[in-house]
């Protein structure tokens, strides 16, 4: 067994994803340009350490992304005009978190029994006097890329129940003229996909993922906004300005 190959077992990420992400990397990394032919299944096989089947599910997920497209008895090709996947920018703004999700096609889905109130952690501001909970399944184009949960003060979904079925809440909060933003807040963690985010997001179960929890505090010290996010990582980047 190689050290690759034992590196890999140390992971309980599946072999072909852990093979995918180390094959995606060389693609966006341009170790392979567009157009370029990739190693073989073969050459794949002993370089990794792992079983064929292995490489050829690897190869399957990148052929679904439209990284890669197999031609028959030619071999594998990275694919002609590669889109930016790490389309979605995490820094620190106020702006750009706004912006960033502004766009976002959402599917609502059935919330069943009401939720309890959120949990708010110290320095998230007191809790609204009720919340009404939205759940959806996000957009974009037509690749879903995260699974929101939002619990939105009441007295704010009010004032337009019908944008805030249509659209994400965000975006609708902070273009409330009258609606004094004092702070938020998000926090990110690394996750992987459980089964129904994988299922939600057409995702191999135990695929990456980005966690956020944001906080959306007024002026009256009120939580107006507390959303759990679950992204998909492969579209993800954090960009961080350095204060020097």
């Amino acid at each position: 067994m190689t050290k690759l190959a034992k590196t890999f077992r140390l992971s309980q990420i599946p072999l072909y994803i852990q093979v995918a992400t180390m094959l995606r990397r060389r693609i966006e990394e341009g170790q392979w340009a567009p157009g370029d032919k990739i190693s073989t299944i073969e050459e794949l096989q002993e370089e990794f350490g792992v079983a064929r089947v292995t490489i050829r599910q690897a190869v399957e997920l990148l052929e679904k992304e439209q990284l890669v497209s197999r031609q028959q008895g030619k071999g594998t090709f990275v694919a002609q005009t590669l889109e930016d996947r790490r389309w979605l920018k995490l820094d620190t703004s106020w702006a750009s978190l706004v912006g960033t999700i502004k766009d976002n096609v959402p599917k609502f889905l059935p919330v069943g029994a009401p939720p309890r109130p959120p949990r708010l952690r110290p320095g998230e501001g007191r809790p609204a006097a009720d919340y009404v909970y939205l759940r959806s399944v996000q957009s974009r184009g037509n690749r879903a890329y995260s699974v929101v949960g939002c619990h939105l003060a009441k007295a704010i979904y009010d004032r337009d129940p019908a944008a805030f079925r249509k659209h994400p809440a965000l975006p609708i909060v902070a273009a409330m003229k009258d609606v004094a933003i004092a702070s938020a807040h998000q926090t990110l963690v690394i996750g992987s996909a459980d089964p129904e985010t994988a299922r939600l997001l057409k995702l191999p179960l135990n695929a990456p993922t980005a966690e956020a929890h944001c906080v959306v505090i007024d002026r009256e010290g009120v939580a107006l906004y507390v959303a759990d996010i679950i992204y998909r990582g492969d579209c993800i980047a954090f960009e961080f300005d350095m204060k020097i």
